[in-house]
């Protein structure tokens, strides 16, 4: 992932609404700036912070990194799982940066939906202008029961974010 500029993910995270004990998740392929600030912001906010890591160095890197931090939990996670809920716990909001693939995106959309909390957002960096990649996942997203997709794409130099919200009572 290239690099995200630090005050605009400040400006990213306004998003997030100020209430108590919020679980944040991120489904990462590598460390970079924004596991940095999640894990900065949902330590001063007493917010839980999982970070889901699909490769191997990202692991490592984060367990060395963030061994000490009681917020953070890392785990090294194999997209591949038949359902990604962990010891029963569902997110307000969960972040996207790793990269999935075409044919798993639909899959990984109606797993991920079983751990978003009713009303919470999936958020979903995507290459800055892939716009034939954005649509596709607007249409999986509404297709999996995500609604109220929306992009910012004039936050981010090298990124464009799309941002879906959970619906109450639809879905499997």
């Amino acid at each position: 992932m290239k690099n995200l500029e630090q005050e605009k993910l400040e400006q990213l995270l306004q998003i997030i609404h100020p209430y108590p004990k919020l679980r944040l998740g991120h489904f990462s392929e590598g460390s970079h700036t924004l596991t940095k600030t999640l894990s900065a912001f949902c330590k001063k906010k007493d917010y839980e912070y999982q970070l889901n890591c699909i490769k191997d160095g990202c692991y490592d890197k984060a367990i060395t990194k963030y061994k000490d931090q009681p917020h953070i939990h890392i785990t090294k996670f194999n997209l591949d799982r038949p359902t990604y809920m962990i010891q029963g716990k569902m997110y307000e909001y969960v972040f996207v940066t790793a990269t999935i693939e075409k044919e798993m995106r639909g899959d990984f959309l109606k797993k991920v939906h079983g751990i978003i909390k009713n009303a919470g957002n999936i958020i979903i960096f995507l290459p800055k202008g892939s716009y034939e990649e954005r649509y596709d996942w607007m249409a999986l997203l509404e297709e999996h029961y995500y609604v109220a997709s929306n992009t910012i794409d004039d936050l981010f130099e090298n990124y464009d974010v799309l941002i879906s919200k959970k619906m109450h009572g639809w879905g499997e």
